[in-house]
């Protein structure tokens, strides 16, 4: 079942298109006797998208989600943030994947998934609509998408192949979680594979050594490095800029702002320096939330 949506910009074309899984989320001091957990989503996918859409541009996500509650949820936040949903699917045989997450000492989360099966997992390369992708000015995957399920990983492969021919830019997040592998040599592999496809290539610091084979070959490689900032190289040249100065109330699943700023910054035609101060500033807005996406900044709130 398709999911319908009030924008319908995939018909027109989105300016970004991106394919992902969205978990629910539950979140507590102490499971077992705090009384006001936090229910939310989250999705580096889902993150951008809602991050692109505040800051005024057209977006499309592909995913796969539960006829139950939480997606529902889900498709009513991404189209309550005006993201174009037209191409999602529902699917009324598996459920939607969950995280529970603990804080233990100080901001230090224990996280138990729950998602073997899930509704997210089975996106397959059939959902992918060509139309939607082709026509989009940049395509954005992450390794975790690829590293789902043998299904995504075809589904991720298939939109990074209709992008290429037609000459849609590819932006790639290595988004490496071991627990989604089962080795480092196969993390190393398959994200090397999906890395060498990037136009644009995203990872933190500990994540190069994954794809370092690669490197030199990607025109434009954007390295986050926490509390020390991030760089980009671009057709050789390096830019790099600090960190924002923020207190930090939940630095989970961060990455997402961050790219939604530099991917807005990149449709604007700005320059890199330009690009990586935005993607930190977005990021400075996810990081004092405890929602990856509930606290993304609108354009005017984005300092000059």
């Amino acid at each position: 079942m398709t999911a319908s949506s009030g924008n319908a910009l995939l018909n027109g074309g989105a300016e970004v298109f991106t394919l992902g899984e969205v978990l629910g989320v539950v979140s507590a001091d102490r499971l077992r006797h705090d009384g006001t957990a936090r229910l939310d989503l989250e999705g580096p996918e889902l993150t951008m998208a809602v991050g692109l859409a505040r800051l005024g541009h057209s977006v499309g996500w592909l995913g796969r989600v539960s006829s139950d509650e939480l997606g529902a949820r889900a498709l009513t936040a991404l189209r309550g943030e005006g993201v174009d949903v037209s191409a999602a699917r529902i699917d009324e045989t598996a459920s939607t994947g969950l995280v529970v997450r603990q804080r233990r000492i100080g901001r230090s989360m224990h996280a138990v998934y729950y998602r073997a099966g899930s509704a997210g997992s089975r996106l397959s390369t059939g959902d992918v609509p060509a139309e939607a992708v082709q026509s989009a000015r940049i395509l954005h995957v992450t390794g975790i998408t690829l590293a789902l399920s043998g299904f995504s990983w075809s589904a991720v492969h298939h939109a990074v192949k209709l992008a290429r021919d037609a000459g849609v830019t590819i932006s790639v997040d290595v988004d490496h979680r071991p627990y989604l592998w089962e080795s480092l040599d196969e993390a190393r592999q398959g994200l090397t594979e999906l890395a060498a496809s990037a136009d644009i290539l995203f990872a933190n610091q500990d994540e190069l050594s994954l794809v370092e084979s690669v490197i030199g070959s990607v025109p434009e490689l954007v390295v986050t490095r926490g509390s020390k900032g991030a760089s980009a190289t671009v057709d050789g040249l390096r830019y790099d800029t600090q960190a924002a100065p923020v207190t930090s109330v939940d630095a989970t699943e961060v990455g997402g702002a961050f790219v939604a700023g530099y991917l807005s910054a990149l449709l604007d035609g700005l320059h890199p320096a330009d690009r990586l101060k935005r993607g930190i500033s977005v990021a400075a807005f996810a990081v004092a939330s405890p929602s990856s996406w509930q606290g993304l900044p609108t354009r005017g709130e984005l300092p000059p």
